[in-house]
C-alpha cells in the first residue's frame, strides 16, 4: 500500500469514528422497524397486497407478540374489521396497521416493541380527527375493557369520516 493510500485509510478510519463518537444514532429497536419497514415497502412494491395477504400479516406479527400485547392487539384488529371495515389491515414497520385508499390511518404499538410500559393506538394525518388546533392522535393502552372499547370505536368512525 501506498503512503498516499495510508493516508486516505486513516482518514476514513478517523471520520468514522468522529461520526460515532458524535451521535449515537438509532437505538437495536428502531433499527430493526426500520428494516421492518424497508421489507414491508419492498413487498409492497413487488405486488399490491390484497385485503386477506394483509390481514395474514398483520395475524402473525401479532402472533408473535407476548402478552398483555398479544391480547389487545388481537382485540384492536376485531374492533377495528367490525367498526371500520372500510380499513384494510396492514403491517406498518412491524406492528399491525389499518389503511384506507393505501393510507396508513392507524396502528397498534405493542409495549415490546420499543420496550415501553404500555402499548400504543396511533392515527396517521390521514386519519380524520381534527379538532381546532390541537388534538391527540396517540393514546397509551394498558388494558382494553368495555369502556376503552367505545372510546376506540368513537375515534374509529370519526378517523375514516
Amino acid at each position: 500500500m501506498s503512503q498516499s493510500e495510508k493516508k486516505v485509510t486513516q482518514k476514513s478510519a478517523t471520520s468514522a469514528e468522529a461520526i460515532n463518537k458524535k451521535s449515537k444514532g438509532f437505538s437495536d429497536e428502531e433499527r430493526a422497524a426500520m428494516k421492518e419497514r424497508a421489507k414491508e415497502r419492498k413487498a409492497e412494491e413487488r405486488a399490491t397486497k390484497n385485503r386477506e395477504e394483509g390481514e395474514s400479516d398483520v395475524l402473525a406479527k401479532i402472533a408473535e407478540m407476548s402478552e398483555p400485547d398479544r391480547a389487545m392487539a388481537t382485540r384492536f384488529h376485531e374492533i377495528i374489521k367490525a367498526s371500520a371495515p372500510a380499513l384494510s389491515p396492514k403491517t406498518w414497520y412491524g406492528m399491525p396497521g389499518y389503511a384506507k385508499d393505501g393510507k396508513l390511518v392507524c396502528f397498534f404499538q405493542p409495549a415490546q416493541k420499543f420496550k415501553t410500559r404500555y402499548a400504543t393506538i396511533g392515527f396517521n394525518d390521514s386519519a380524520n380527527l381534527d379538532e381546532g388546533s390541537l388534538w391527540p392522535v396517540y393514546f397509551a393502552l394498558k388494558e382494553l375493557n368495555a369502556e376503552v372499547e367505545a372510546k376506540i370505536i368513537a375515534l374509529m368512525k370519526k378517523a375514516v369520516g
